[in-house]
């Protein structure tokens, strides 16, 4: 563990699931019975905006009904303690990362709890319904926030954050992804193209784990506790 100082995570939706919330896409293919095209793209807004403000609406408020579990803690755990870089890259549009107390978090797929105006561009802090057509706090036009969502077909954000710290990272972490969704799928490749040793958790392996050093499979909510205790004893015991 000496030899590392620099640390990126990924987490997906299987360390969600623990806490109770649907992981992005179940076995039949549908998002809380939804076909993803029809829920999670710009044409899907285009067609149906009533449909797609429900069906986020309806993600926020089942957001407020779960709490994060041992695995969120455990990395907020690491995020207060470890002295040197760290990064939580996470795709999954909920909080609780943060609700565990975690700060150095980045969401690359957007957040439920933020809101888009399509009008005057701002975005902001949102825990009510939108399919009200409410106004904008910031220029007080009507109708036009949207969930601020990554879609598929649009660009994730913080990329270029993310980069950095992945060109920069001794050690990358991945926690309850598929190793399916790109470009996050890529970034074990990224991190170990510049040297760093490379991590997974999963209830399963996952499409790309034969990209990792090493893989570790069953619940997240019991591994990356034990991991988070592997990375922080010698800190304690060199103390």
């Amino acid at each position: 563990m000496q030899d590392i100082s620099n640390i990126v995570i990924l987490t997906g939706a299987g360390i969600s699931a623990e806490s109770g919330l649907a992981t992005f896409r179940g076995p039949d293919g549908l998002w809380e019975g939804h076909r993803v095209e029809d829920v999670a793209t710009p044409e899907a807004f285009a067609r149906d905006p009533a449909l797609v403000q429900a069906f986020y609406d309806a993600r926020r408020a089942r957001l407020a009904e779960v709490e994060p579990n041992a695995a969120h803690r455990a990395l907020a755990r690491l995020d207060a303690e470890w002295p040197g870089d760290l990064l939580i890259v996470t795709q999954n549009v909920d909080d609780l990362h943060e609700r565990a107390g975690a700060k150095r978090v980045r969401h690359m797929h957007g957040e439920l709890t933020s809101a888009w105006c399509l009008d005057c561009d701002a975005r902001m802090r949102w825990d009510k319904d939108l399919c009200d057509h409410p106004n904008c706090p910031q220029c007080g036009v009507a109708g036009r926030l949207r969930p601020d969502i990554v879609w598929f077909g649009e660009m994730p954000y913080e990329m270029e954050r993310i980069d950095r710290a992945l060109m920069e990272a001794d050690l990358f972490v991945s926690i309850g992804t598929s190793g399916a969704v790109y470009p996050a799928a890529g970034f074990v490749q990224t991190a170990r193209y510049r040297g760093a040793r490379a991590l997974e958790m999963n209830l399963d392996p996952s499409l790309g784990s034969y990209h990792f050093h090493e893989s570790r499979t069953g619940r997240a909510g019991e591994l990356v506790p034990a991991w988070v205790e592997e990375m922080l004893s010698p800190l304690g015991s060199a103390g």
